[in-house]
């Protein structure tokens, strides 16, 4: 049994097919999916995927690319969706250095304005991190003190920014990009990752394992990370599958 837990079904690249990834998704052992919002449109469609499939749950975010657009008005409605069935979490919401897309002022201001909102939301952050790895960690503090409830996804950091993440209580989740040729330094940090805080993801569409490489990638492909990860800690398919579920479903208050 496993648990893909940041994942975009409600994107358009599932359009043509969703109730087919759906249902190779839960022949494949997949018992939750957490479908992550990066907008507030993306929310609104995370929603209502959440609402009509059983076994799949929302996160609610604005992405650090949308902050150069988000109004005050956004702030408002974020602020009403928190209160909706089936979300779990708030995310994704972070810092992007890499890209840029939006000025790194405004999503400074955009990521301390949603840790606000979260603050008396008693929901987990899923944080999304890229280059930012000082601003990232001084906002969080400043906002949420030195101990925190979420999870860093798609992890890309070193060994001190690794253990940084670990002593202020975030989980650690990792992507299919750990199966890549050239991933030996993501491994090595896998390694570093206690079981009893490493949780599984897809980012689908984002991120195929090394065998689809250049696709599409979807939420069956969460057990190539489980895989990896078992011969990476020397452990059994089963126990990472276990462990990570166990996890996620402590995180997300999952119950089965």
């Amino acid at each position: 049994m496993l648990i893909d837990t940041h994942c975009h079904l409600d994107f358009k690249d599932f359009n043509d097919d969703f109730e087919a990834v759906l249902k190779r998704s839960i022949d494949s052992g997949i018992k939750f999916i957490i479908n992550v919002g990066s907008s507030l449109e993306g929310t609104a469609r995370s929603l209502k995927i959440a609402q009509e499939n059983d076994f799949i749950y929302a996160a609610i975010g604005i992405h650090p690319h949308e902050a150069d657009k988000v109004s005050e008005n956004d702030f408002k409605i974020f602020a009403r969706l928190l209160k909706k069935p089936k979300v779990v979490a708030i995310g994704e919401i972070g810092l992007d250095y890499y890209r840029n897309i939006s000025s790194m002022e405004n999503q400074k201001k955009l990521f301390t304005r949603l840790l606000e909102t979260a603050k008396g939301a008693s929901l987990p952050l899923i944080i999304h991190n890229r280059d930012s790895h000082e601003d990232m960690i001084g906002i969080l503090k400043n906002i949420m003190g030195n101990s925190l409830n979420g999870v860093m996804h798609c992890f890309s950091g070193d060994e001190k920014f690794l253990k940084t993440c670990l002593d202020m209580g975030f989980f650690i989740s990792f992507t299919c990009n750990i199966t890549y040729k050239n991933a030996g330094k993501l491994r090595e940090i896998v390694k570093l990752v206690p079981m009893d805080r490493l949780l599984l993801e897809t980012d689908a569409p984002f991120l195929a394992p090394q065998d689809f490489r250049g696709k599409r990638n979807e939420p069956m492909y969460v057990r190539y990370v489980a895989e990896e990860i078992s011969k990476i800690k020397g452990l059994s398919f089963e126990e990472v599958a276990m462990a990570t579920t166990n996890n996620a479903q402590r995180l997300f208050r999952i119950k089965i």
